[in-house]
C-alpha cells in the first residue's frame, strides 16, 4: 500500500480544511451551546464536495475514492464532529445505501439531491428497545395491496428532523433479521413524525431525533432490495460507517494533538512552557501514537474498500480503535490544559464529549471485540 497522497487527495484535504477553519471551527463553541449547527453551512459544505464523495459523478457526486472519503471525515472530525454526523448519516449510510441497493429510479430520485445538499437522509434502524440487537427490531410494515403501512418508532436518529428522506427498516416477515426490509419514506409523509432530543453530552449541534411512524403508507417502490434483505442492507452499510466514524474519531485525536501542543507551547509555569515537563510530553507523546495508529487502521480499510476486498473486520478494528483513542486523546488534552480544558472555551472539553458517543453508535466497542473475537475464532459469542 502506498500511503502517499496524490494530487488530487490533497488538493481535497487542503480545500476541506481551509475551508472548516474557516466557516466551522470559530462557531463550533456557539452551535454547541445553541445545540444546533447554522443550517446554512449544509448548502456550503455541498459545494466543497462533502455530500458528493464517492458518490459517482453520473448521479452528481465527484465519484472519488474512499480515502479521499476518508480524508473528508478526518478533517471535518477535527473540526466538529457533529458536522461530520450530518454528512456521514446522509452521504453515508443513506446514499450509499441506494447506490448499493437501489432501482435505478431510486438513484436518479435521491442520489443527485443527497451530493449537492439539497435532500438530506436519515438512517431509521435503532429502537428503544433495539440497538445492538437490531435484527430484533419491532416496526412493521403491512402490505396492503402495493403499498406498504409502516407503524413503529426509532430512537437516536441522527439528521431526524432535518432529513428529507428516512431510511427506515421494519419487520416485513417473522423473526429475526431475515424478516426486516428496508424503506425509503418520505418525511413529509402523513403520520410521519420527528421529535428531537436535546440536552445530550456532546454532538449538539446535529439534530438527533425520535423518529414516529404511525400507519405511514408508503407504494412498493419505495422499498430498497427486496423483502427481507433490510437487515443484510444495514449491516453492509454500518460496515463502511463505522469506516466513517473511526475517520472522524482520527480527526478528534489530532485536534487534541493540535489543540495541546499549541497550549503547552505557549503556557508558562514554574518559568517555562508546560511542554518542557517530562510527564506533558509523555501525553502529547500517547496522543500523537494514536493519531498515528488510528490513522493507519483506517486508511487500510479505505484501501480495501478501493480494491474491493473484504473490509468488516478491519473496519470494526479501526472503529474499536479510533474511538477508543479518541476519549483517551481528549482525556488527555483537558489534562494538560487543567483547569481550562473543563470549560467550553478551549475545544479540549468539546472533543472529549463528542468522542464519548464515537463508542456507543454504530456498534459499541464491545460489539466490535465480539466481531473481531468471531472472525478469528470461527466461534460466535452471541450464542
Amino acid at each position: 500500500m502506498d500511503l502517499s497522497l496524490n494530487d488530487e487527495q490533497q488538493s481535497f484535504r487542503d480545500l476541506a480544511r481551509e475551508f472548516l477553519d474557516k466557516e466551522a471551527v470559530p462557531h463550533r463553541v456557539q452551535w454547541d451551546r445553541d445545540e444546533s449547527v447554522d443550517t446554512s453551512i449544509i448548502a456550503k459544505m455541498a459545494e466543497i464536495g462533502f455530500f458528493g464523495l464517492t458518490i459517482p459523478e453520473e448521479y452528481g457526486g465527484l465519484g472519488g475514492d474512499y480515502l479521499t472519503y476518508v480524508l473528508g471525515m478526518e478533517e471535518l472530525g477535527r473540526a466538529d464532529s457533529a458536522l461530520r454526523g450530518i454528512v456521514s448519516v446522509s452521504n453515508g449510510l443513506v446514499g450509499k445505501s441506494i447506490l448499493a441497493s437501489g432501482t435505478e429510479e431510486q438513484k436518479q430520485q435521491y442520489l443527485p439531491g443527497i451530493a449537492n445538499g439539497t435532500i438530506l437522509g436519515c438512517f431509521g434502524l435503532t429502537e428503544p428497545d433495539t440497538g445492538s440487537d437490531a435484527g430484533n427490531l419491532t416496526s412493521r410494515a403491512k402490505r396492503d395491496g402495493t403499498d406498504y403501512v409502516i407503524t413503529g418508532q426509532k430512537l437516536f436518529i441522527t439528521n431526524g428532523t432535518w432529513a428529507d428522506v428516512a431510511l427506515v427498516f421494519a419487520r416485513t416477515g417473522g423473526p429475526g433479521p431475515k424478516g426486516v426490509s428496508a424503506f425509503l419514506v418520505p418525511t413529509d409523509a402523513e403520520g410521519f413524525e420527528a421529535r428531537e432530543i436535546k440536552g445530550k453530552l456532546g454532538l449538539r449541534g446535529q439534530a438527533t431525533a425520535e423518529l414516529f411512524l404511525s400507519d405511514v403508507r408508503v407504494p412498493e417502490s419505495a422499498r430498497l432490495g427486496e423483502e427481507g434483505e433490510g437487515f443484510k442492507i444495514a449491516m453492509t452499510t454500518l460496515d463502511k460507517g463505522r469506516v466513517s466514524v473511526a475517520a472522524g474519531c482520527v480527526g478528534i485525536v489530532q485536534g487534541c494533538l493540535e489543540t495541546s501542543v499549541e497550549y503547552a507551547t505557549t503556557r508558562t509555569q514554574f518559568g517555562r512552557p508546560l511542554a518542557g515537563f517530562q510527564l506533558v510530553q509523555d501525553m502529547i507523546a500517547d496522543i500523537s501514537l494514536d493519531a498515528d495508529a488510528a490513522r493507519l487502521l483506517v486508511w487500510r480499510c479505505a484501501d480495501l474498500i478501493d480494491r474491493g476486498l473484504p473490509f468488516g473486520v478491519a473496519a470494526s478494528k479501526a472503529k474499536l480503535f479510533a474511538s477508543e483513542a479518541a476519549v483517551r486523546a481528549a482525556n488527555n488534552a483537558i489534562q494538560i490544559y487543567g483547569g481550562a480544558g473543563y470549560i467550553d472555551e478551549y475545544p479540549a472539553a468539546k472533543y472529549l464529549r463528542d468522542a464519548r458517543v464515537m463508542t456507543l453508535y454504530e456498534g459499541t466497542s464491545q460489539i466490535q471485540k465480539l466481531l473481531i473475537g468471531r472472525a478469528e475464532t470461527g466461534i460466535s459469542a452471541f450464542v
